[in-house]
């Protein structure tokens, strides 16, 4: 996902948006919706995104670890997901950089 937020330590960035990539490896348990071929069955992969997108759009934070944690534990409490690793960039973040990012992997026994 790419979303344009608020986010970072310094003034400018707490008033100018900035982009955010987001990439999220979702783990649940997909047989029920194999076996019926019916998405009421399935993890929605655009619910997810959209409400990931609108959550980064109306969040402010300082550092992309505050951001990576909260998203994860969104998925994790509105989807049926037993594990979500979540990579995030900032790019541009410092000069001479394509981007800072992080990684992370929370599972429903540590959230």
């Amino acid at each position: 996902l790419e979303v344009d937020a608020i986010i970072g330590i310094h003034d400018w960035e707490k008033q100018h948006r900035q982009k955010v990539l987001i990439d999220l490896d979702l783990s649940f348990n997909c047989q029920p919706a194999a076996n019926s071929d019916d998405i009421n069955d399935a993890l929605d992969y655009f619910k997810v995104c959209e409400q990931v997108t609108a959550f980064v759009s109306n969040s402010q934070y300082e550092l992309i670890e505050t951001l990576a944690e909260k998203i994860t534990e969104l998925v994790l409490t509105a989807y049926p997901c037993n594990k979500v690793k979540l990579t995030l960039f900032k790019p541009a973040a410092i000069p001479n950089t394509q981007a800072v990012g992080i990684q992370i992997k929370r599972s429903q026994s540590n959230h």
